[in-house]
């Protein structure tokens, strides 16, 4: 993210978690950027928020309490984007049952390439070892080996020795 993300840049968190991408990219984007950020979970937001408060990034950022698949109506729609990030899967120390899904998450891949900034990059961690996490991964699989080769570079990044099934990142590149 540090080599695509510039102060001023506009980026999204869709999965906002316990915050810590997000105040990253706050960090990286500066004041005069900005970070929108999503999740389906009030406990996700409540941490992000604070961990903002600490840091004293808030007035860079806008949480939205409702899923990724919401972001084409909240993000500026002349605005192009330079990164977005997502931690597919459940929120670590949270309710498990709560995971992304396939159809939610491609909307919101779908939305984002379309605004994508050249050279701009989504970034995927994709944890498929909880039930329902395969068929994301799958179908996320699915979607980006069919994207075009002269518009995006697509990059599949993980561990191939471990045991179970160790999380893979998923890196799209607008040329």
């Amino acid at each position: 993210m540090n080599q695509v993300v510039d102060p001023g840049d506009v980026v999204v968190d869709a999965t906002v978690g316990n915050g810590h991408d997000t105040v990253y990219l706050a960090k990286l984007v500066g004041p005069q950027g900005h970070v929108y950020g999503f999740d389906i979970q009030k406990a996700a937001i409540d941490h992000t928020a604070a961990a903002l408060e600490n840091a004293h990034l808030q007035p860079s950022v806008t949480l939205t309490h409702a899923g990724h698949e919401n972001l084409a109506t909240v993000l500026p729609a002349d605005q192009p984007i330079k990164c977005a990030i997502f931690n597919l899967g459940y929120l670590p120390g949270g309710d498990k049952t709560i995971i992304t899904h396939a159809a939610t998450t491609l909307t919101a891949v779908t939305a984002l390439e379309s605004r994508l900034a050249t050279n701009g990059l989504i970034i995927l961690m994709v944890y498929a070892g909880h039930p329902g996490g395969q068929a994301e991964a799958q179908a996320l699989h699915d979607h980006v080996t069919q994207l075009d080769q002269q518009t995006f570079q697509v990059l599949q990044y993980g561990f191939i020795n471990q045991i179970h099934q160790p999380p893979y990142l998923i890196a799209i590149q607008k040329r």
